[in-house]
């Protein structure tokens, strides 16, 4: 029996975080976060019905800044609980920690409601997704012929799209020396494609260059690279599942 895209993502998360000291700790929450989603995915309840124990989840194997945010919403009136996740299945975008939870939480009934959407990509070229109409949170670059595509992914319902790689998906600058790209060496497979334009800043997974590599996964393990971008006035076009 294969793997299903989850176990593969856990596999992925479990590698990288034995692999790399500064990611252990967000990829062994992670991993209990996504064995939660695929159950969540399989089953596809109601959307508030298990909000409750993701808390309880959250407070036993988050980091404290986030099993915190989870103690104070547990005993939160269910009107409340509801009300928060049905602003984030609206589409607004996350910006409080709860709000974060709530994304995190919700992110399997995304998929699983797309998955069942059949979209039709062709012809398909902006930088909001064609789903969810959210910002892309991350790249991906696939081999094509001789080169890469570059992808765009939604970080909530996984949608990926393709999209021009010498342009902005923030503002559309499309002067190559505005939109400088960096790597580095510990993580030579993530891009950090930024602009000089509106300071704004994505990482790509490219897949030429690993194709063992997650998209969702790596891109949350790379948390140096954010700082790094962050410290050169850069921030990010959409933060990802867990609101890095």
């Amino acid at each position: 029996m294969r793997d299903t895209v989850w176990q593969q993502r856990i596999r992925r998360a479990e590698k990288l975080a034995a692999a790399h000291s500064f990611a252990t700790e967000i990829l062994g929450f992670y991993v209990h976060v996504a064995r939660f989603q695929e159950d969540l995915y399989r089953r596809n309840p109601e959307r508030a019905a298990e909000f409750g124990r993701f808390l309880q989840l959250v407070e036993e194997h988050g980091p404290e800044r986030v099993a915190l945010v989870a103690q104070r919403l547990s005993p939160a009136p269910p009107q409340t609980r509801t009300s928060l996740l049905e602003t984030i299945w609206s589409g607004a975008e996350p910006s409080t920690p709860e709000e974060f939870l709530a994304f995190a939480y919700l992110q399997p009934f995304a998929e699983f409601s797309r998955g069942a959407a059949g979209l039709h990509l062709e012809n398909y070229s902006t930088a909001i997704c064609p789903w969810c109409n959210r910002k892309p949170a991350a790249g991906v670059l696939r081999q094509q012929g001789d080169g890469g595509q570059r992808n765009l992914l939604c970080g909530f319902c996984l949608t990926e799209w393709p999209f021009r790689r010498v342009i902005c998906p923030g503002c559309g600058e499309e002067v190559p020396a505005k939109i400088p790209v960096y790597t580095a060496a510990e993580m030579p497979h993530i891009r950090v494609e930024c602009c000089d334009s509106c300071h704004g800043y994505i990482k790509s997974i490219d897949l030429t260059k690993n194709g063992l590599a997650d998209p969702l996964v790596d891109e949350l393990a790379s948390i140096p690279l954010n700082l790094w971008a962050q410290e050169r006035g850069y921030r990010k076009f959409h933060p990802n599942l867990l609101g890095m």
